[in-house]
Protein backbone atom coordinates (compact mmCIF):
# COMPACT_ATOMS: atom_id res chain seq x y z
CA UNK A 1 0.00 0.00 0.00
CA UNK A 2 1.08 3.28 -0.93
CA UNK A 3 1.38 5.77 2.25
CA UNK A 4 0.86 9.39 1.37
CA UNK A 5 4.56 11.36 1.76
CA UNK A 6 4.41 14.77 4.50
CA UNK A 7 6.24 17.28 4.70
CA UNK A 8 5.35 19.19 8.14
CA UNK A 9 6.50 22.05 9.46
CA UNK A 10 6.04 23.47 13.31
CA UNK A 11 6.66 26.42 14.33
CA UNK A 12 6.41 26.27 17.85
CA UNK A 13 6.47 29.41 19.46
CA UNK A 14 7.93 31.67 16.64
CA UNK A 15 6.20 34.22 13.57
CA UNK A 16 4.19 37.09 14.08
CA UNK A 17 0.93 37.34 11.83
CA UNK A 18 2.29 39.35 9.40
CA UNK A 19 5.64 36.88 9.47
CA UNK A 20 3.43 33.78 8.99
CA UNK A 21 1.45 35.37 5.72
CA UNK A 22 4.04 36.89 4.86
CA UNK A 23 5.22 32.75 4.56
CA UNK A 24 2.48 31.47 3.41
CA UNK A 25 2.40 33.70 0.61
CA UNK A 26 6.14 33.17 -0.29
CA UNK A 27 5.76 29.41 -0.01
CA UNK A 28 3.31 28.57 -2.10
CA UNK A 29 4.11 29.60 -5.87
CA UNK A 30 7.66 28.03 -4.72
CA UNK A 31 5.86 24.47 -4.03
CA UNK A 32 2.89 24.03 -6.72
CA UNK A 33 4.06 21.49 -8.52
CA UNK A 34 5.12 19.51 -5.03
CA UNK A 35 4.14 15.58 -5.33
CA UNK A 36 3.86 15.54 -1.38
CA UNK A 37 1.47 16.92 1.67
CA UNK A 38 2.51 20.29 2.88
CA UNK A 39 1.61 21.10 6.20
CA UNK A 40 2.24 23.93 8.88
CA UNK A 41 1.74 24.74 12.07
CA UNK A 42 1.63 28.28 13.12
CA UNK A 43 1.37 29.72 16.68
CA UNK A 44 -2.47 29.40 17.51
CA UNK A 45 -3.02 33.60 16.53
CA UNK A 46 -1.80 33.13 13.18
CA UNK A 47 -3.68 29.92 12.16
CA UNK A 48 -6.63 32.16 10.58
CA UNK A 49 -4.64 34.72 8.54
CA UNK A 50 -2.57 31.64 7.28
CA UNK A 51 -5.26 28.96 6.77
CA UNK A 52 -6.93 32.31 4.53
CA UNK A 53 -3.43 32.75 2.86
CA UNK A 54 -3.15 29.21 1.89
CA UNK A 55 -6.72 28.94 0.96
CA UNK A 56 -7.12 27.03 -2.57
CA UNK A 57 -3.42 25.70 -2.35
CA UNK A 58 -1.68 22.77 -1.31
CA UNK A 59 -0.58 24.17 2.00
CA UNK A 60 -2.32 22.94 4.25
CA UNK A 61 -2.44 24.87 7.85
CA UNK A 62 -2.95 23.29 11.14
CA UNK A 63 -2.22 23.21 15.48
CA UNK A 64 0.36 22.99 17.48
CA UNK A 65 -1.96 21.70 20.66
CA UNK A 66 -5.29 21.85 21.90
CA UNK A 67 -7.57 20.90 24.77
CA UNK A 68 -9.42 17.89 25.84
CA UNK A 69 -12.66 19.55 26.26
CA UNK A 70 -14.86 21.08 24.04
CA UNK A 71 -15.85 24.47 26.12
CA UNK A 72 -15.46 26.14 29.37
CA UNK A 73 -13.96 27.54 32.43
CA UNK A 74 -10.37 26.27 30.98
CA UNK A 75 -8.28 29.62 31.18
CA UNK A 76 -5.67 29.95 28.45
CA UNK A 77 -7.01 26.58 26.44
CA UNK A 78 -8.21 26.14 22.96
CA UNK A 79 -11.02 24.03 21.43
CA UNK A 80 -10.82 21.76 18.90
CA UNK A 81 -13.69 23.68 17.22
CA UNK A 82 -12.26 26.55 17.68
CA UNK A 83 -9.21 25.67 15.75
CA UNK A 84 -11.97 24.29 12.77
CA UNK A 85 -13.41 27.58 12.59
CA UNK A 86 -9.86 29.72 12.58
CA UNK A 87 -9.03 27.27 9.44
CA UNK A 88 -7.09 24.26 10.90
CA UNK A 89 -6.88 21.72 9.27
CA UNK A 90 -4.50 18.98 12.19
CA UNK A 91 -3.71 19.47 14.84
CA UNK A 92 -0.24 18.03 16.42
CA UNK A 93 -0.66 16.16 20.16
CA UNK A 94 1.83 15.09 22.74
CA UNK A 95 5.09 16.86 21.77
CA UNK A 96 7.99 15.96 23.73
CA UNK A 97 8.15 19.93 24.29
CA UNK A 98 4.20 19.50 25.60
CA UNK A 99 5.30 16.91 27.33
CA UNK A 100 8.43 17.87 29.50
CA UNK A 101 7.64 21.75 29.97
CA UNK A 102 3.32 21.23 30.25
CA UNK A 103 4.48 17.96 31.89
CA UNK A 104 1.27 16.39 29.57
CA UNK A 105 0.70 12.37 30.56
CA UNK A 106 -0.54 9.63 28.03
CA UNK A 107 -3.74 9.70 29.37
CA UNK A 108 -4.17 13.64 28.60
CA UNK A 109 -2.97 13.02 25.50
CA UNK A 110 -5.49 10.05 24.91
CA UNK A 111 -8.11 12.55 25.93
CA UNK A 112 -6.96 15.11 23.21
CA UNK A 113 -6.44 12.40 20.70
CA UNK A 114 -10.45 11.14 21.76
CA UNK A 115 -11.58 15.07 21.34
CA UNK A 116 -9.83 15.20 17.45
CA UNK A 117 -11.64 12.49 16.67
CA UNK A 118 -15.02 13.17 17.72
CA UNK A 119 -14.58 16.72 16.15
CA UNK A 120 -12.97 15.15 13.33
CA UNK A 121 -9.87 16.60 13.39
CA UNK A 122 -7.25 14.92 11.95
CA UNK A 123 -3.94 14.25 14.15
CA UNK A 124 -0.23 14.20 14.09
CA UNK A 125 0.67 12.10 17.24
CA UNK A 126 4.16 12.50 18.82
CA UNK A 127 6.35 10.13 20.51
CA UNK A 128 9.87 9.89 21.53
CA UNK A 129 12.39 8.77 24.11
CA UNK A 130 14.94 10.21 26.13
CA UNK A 131 18.59 10.62 25.91
CA UNK A 132 18.82 8.68 29.30
CA UNK A 133 15.50 6.21 27.78
CA UNK A 134 17.90 4.77 24.97
CA UNK A 135 21.18 4.95 27.12
CA UNK A 136 19.90 2.49 29.36
CA UNK A 137 17.99 0.19 26.32
CA UNK A 138 14.21 1.32 26.59
CA UNK A 139 13.70 3.22 23.44
CA UNK A 140 11.47 0.63 22.28
CA UNK A 141 9.27 0.08 25.93
CA UNK A 142 8.71 3.98 26.37
CA UNK A 143 7.44 4.19 22.69
CA UNK A 144 5.26 1.37 23.29
CA UNK A 145 4.01 2.53 26.15
CA UNK A 146 3.30 6.09 25.17
CA UNK A 147 1.63 4.26 22.02
CA UNK A 148 -0.75 1.87 24.36
CA UNK A 149 -1.43 5.32 26.79
CA UNK A 150 -2.46 7.58 23.73
CA UNK A 151 -4.64 4.67 21.79
CA UNK A 152 -5.71 2.84 24.70
CA UNK A 153 -9.53 1.67 23.83
CA UNK A 154 -9.69 3.60 20.29
CA UNK A 155 -10.74 0.94 17.22
CA UNK A 156 -9.11 0.84 13.81
CA UNK A 157 -11.76 2.81 12.46
CA UNK A 158 -11.31 5.90 14.94
CA UNK A 159 -7.51 5.81 13.57
CA UNK A 160 -8.29 6.33 10.13
CA UNK A 161 -6.94 9.57 9.74
CA UNK A 162 -4.39 9.28 12.39
CA UNK A 163 -0.44 10.86 11.85
CA UNK A 164 2.18 9.49 13.82
CA UNK A 165 5.40 11.64 14.49
CA UNK A 166 8.72 9.77 15.88
CA UNK A 167 10.64 12.48 17.51
CA UNK A 168 13.60 10.78 19.55
CA UNK A 169 14.07 13.70 22.14
CA UNK A 170 17.83 13.39 22.39
CA UNK A 171 17.74 15.15 18.51
CA UNK A 172 14.96 18.00 18.82
CA UNK A 173 16.79 21.57 18.86
CA UNK A 174 20.21 19.88 19.81
CA UNK A 175 21.78 19.14 16.45
CA UNK A 176 22.14 15.43 17.31
CA UNK A 177 20.35 13.51 14.52
CA UNK A 178 19.49 9.79 14.69
CA UNK A 179 20.91 7.96 11.76
CA UNK A 180 18.31 7.18 8.43
CA UNK A 181 19.04 3.10 9.91
CA UNK A 182 18.04 4.12 13.86
CA UNK A 183 15.25 5.84 12.87
CA UNK A 184 14.18 3.21 10.63
CA UNK A 185 14.48 0.94 13.02
CA UNK A 186 12.21 2.85 15.66
CA UNK A 187 9.55 3.22 12.58
CA UNK A 188 9.73 -0.36 11.68
CA UNK A 189 8.91 -1.43 15.37
CA UNK A 190 6.32 1.68 15.60
CA UNK A 191 4.22 -0.37 12.29
CA UNK A 192 4.98 -3.88 13.85
CA UNK A 193 3.19 -2.87 17.48
CA UNK A 194 0.47 -1.09 15.21
CA UNK A 195 -0.08 -4.66 13.54
CA UNK A 196 0.09 -6.43 16.63
CA UNK A 197 -2.33 -3.84 18.78
CA UNK A 198 -5.13 -2.98 15.59
CA UNK A 199 -4.59 -4.74 12.50
CA UNK A 200 -1.87 -4.80 9.73
CA UNK A 201 -4.46 -2.63 7.42
CA UNK A 202 -4.38 0.35 9.51
CA UNK A 203 -0.39 -0.33 9.67
CA UNK A 204 0.31 -0.27 6.13
CA UNK A 205 -1.95 2.93 5.41
CA UNK A 206 -0.96 4.90 8.51
CA UNK A 207 1.97 7.42 7.67
CA UNK A 208 4.71 7.45 10.46
CA UNK A 209 7.13 10.76 10.45
CA UNK A 210 10.48 11.31 11.31
CA UNK A 211 11.49 14.82 13.91
CA UNK A 212 14.66 15.68 15.06
CA UNK A 213 16.82 18.12 13.65
CA UNK A 214 15.49 17.35 9.89
CA UNK A 215 16.88 19.39 7.99
CA UNK A 216 17.98 20.00 3.67
CA UNK A 217 21.47 18.46 4.36
CA UNK A 218 19.72 15.21 5.89
CA UNK A 219 16.13 14.77 4.83
CA UNK A 220 16.67 12.77 1.68
CA UNK A 221 18.39 9.75 3.20
CA UNK A 222 15.99 9.92 5.84
CA UNK A 223 12.98 9.57 3.72
CA UNK A 224 14.42 6.80 1.93
CA UNK A 225 13.91 4.49 4.60
CA UNK A 226 10.83 2.25 3.75
CA UNK A 227 9.15 2.78 6.93
CA UNK A 228 9.56 6.92 7.32
CA UNK A 229 6.59 8.69 5.31
CA UNK A 230 7.83 11.80 6.14
CA UNK A 231 9.40 14.89 8.40
CA UNK A 232 7.82 16.87 11.16
CA UNK A 233 10.50 19.92 11.07
CA UNK A 234 11.07 22.29 13.49
CA UNK A 235 13.71 24.99 13.12
CA UNK A 236 14.67 24.20 9.40
CA UNK A 237 10.65 24.95 8.61
CA UNK A 238 10.99 28.52 10.04
CA UNK A 239 13.04 29.38 6.69
CA UNK A 240 10.97 29.63 3.19
CA UNK A 241 14.17 28.62 0.72
CA UNK A 242 15.11 25.89 3.66
CA UNK A 243 11.29 24.48 3.48
CA UNK A 244 10.93 24.33 0.10
CA UNK A 245 14.01 22.65 -0.73
CA UNK A 246 12.79 19.67 1.73
CA UNK A 247 9.69 20.19 -0.01
CA UNK A 248 11.07 19.84 -3.21
CA UNK A 249 14.01 17.80 -2.34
Amino acid sequence: MTRPLIIAGNWKMHKTISEAVQFVEALIPRVKAASCQILIAPPFTAIASSAAAAKGSNVMIGAQNMSDVDEGAFTGEISARMLKDAGAQFVILGHSERRAHFRETDEHIHHKLKRAILENIPAILCIGESEEDRTQGLSDQVLKKQLDGALDKLTSEELNTLTIAYEPVWAIGTGKTATPEIAQEAHAMIRQHITEHFSNTLAEKLPILYGGSVKPANITSILQQPDIDGALIGGASLDVESFTQMVLR
